[in-house]
């Protein structure tokens, strides 16, 4: 497996993924119809517009994506960062591909610069990113608005 940056021609494969999770594996968390808008708004533009202003990566293997996550300014701040869009697909997961990700993320100059970084976690996902140290934002386990709980590192 290698993972590198993102370039423009992965942009239908890493939606691709994007959406196989949030139709395969977010759905066992949330509403049907809340995953089938994502998986309509996710598609190869919005991930495009993503790796504008974030540090993006893809793992591949055999040639093929198989993991996407990225890493940007939080609102513009140099000591915060905030991770987004952090997938592997699902009949890859539990093998190590995602801490892989978070690992290459933790060494990006965004989060190298920032204090603190926050992830808007899945309830899916948020046991994922405990184990990678990460905590819920000031103590708070309940999901905002968007049904993510804010999960947050100190460096």
């Amino acid at each position: 497996m290698q993972i590198r940056r993102f370039r423009d021609e992965d942009a239908a494969a890493v939606s691709g993924l994007v959406c196989r999770n949030f139709l395969e594996v977010n759905i066992r968390d949330y509403p049907l119809e809340a995953m089938e808008i994502l998986a309509q708004i996710y598609d190869a533009e919005k991930i495009r517009n993503t790796a504008g202003f974030a540090h993006m990566y893809v793992a591949e293997k055999d040639g093929a994506v198989v993991a996407c996550g990225a890493i940007a300014s939080f609102w513009g701040r140099e000591d915060e960062s905030v991770l987004l869009t952090i997938f592997v697909l699902p009949e890859l997961h539990g093998q190590g591909i995602g801490r892989s990700i978070i690992q290459t993320l933790e060494q990006d100059e965004f989060f190298l610069r920032a204090k603190r970084i926050e992830i808007p976690a899945s309830v899916t996902a948020s046991e994922f990113y405990r184990k990678l140290g990460y905590d819920y934002k000031e103590g708070v386990k309940v999901p905002d608005s968007e049904g993510h709980y804010r999960m947050e590192k100190y460096r």
